[in-house]
């Protein structure tokens, strides 16, 4: 089993590291795919698969749920309401559209993401961020979260 802290631990490392599109290395850039990408690493070693190249609208121009679908192929889909530190979050920028915004839950009230202009950061996980929520995923093996 892979503790919760550990998880935000390795999350939180990467703050700071500067907003990068498609990339994904600690402390020199990363996109919200990126951080997610860079945390399955350190916790699981190789990546169960890469993303195709993908282009900043990719979700504007193909409704298909990519991000909402790999995520299902290789995390433990959750409820929203039981959301646990140290779970992946994804999100729709609109009602309707694709997911296309990834982050990982650090606290009940706060997110560690990267989005395009800031760097990784943890923010709080305000109404306008739960609105938008189109699935939380488990890391395979989370065990539950200890305060």
């Amino acid at each position: 089993m892979i503790e919760r802290a550990t998880i935000v631990r390795e999350a939180r490392a990467w703050i700071g590291t500067p907003y990068r599109h498609q990339a994904s290395c600690r402390g020199s850039g990363a996109d919200c795919l990126g951080l997610v990408r860079g945390v399955w690493r350190a916790l699981f070693g190789r990546e169960p698969e890469r993303p195709p190249p993908y282009t900043r609208d990719w979700a504007e121009a193909d409704p298909a749920e990519t991000l909402l679908l790999a995520a299902r192929r290789h995390l433990e889909e959750r409820s929203p309401g039981a959301a646990e530190p140290g779970d992946v979050l994804l999100f729709r920028w609109r009602a309707g559209a694709p997911a296309k915004h990834a982050g990982i839950l650090a606290t009940p009230t706060t997110l560690i993401h990267a989005y395009e202009g800031i760097a990784v950061t943890e923010s709080p996980l305000g109404s306008a961020w739960r609105r938008r929520l189109a699935g939380v995923f488990a890391f395979p093996g989370a065990a539950p979260w200890q305060p």
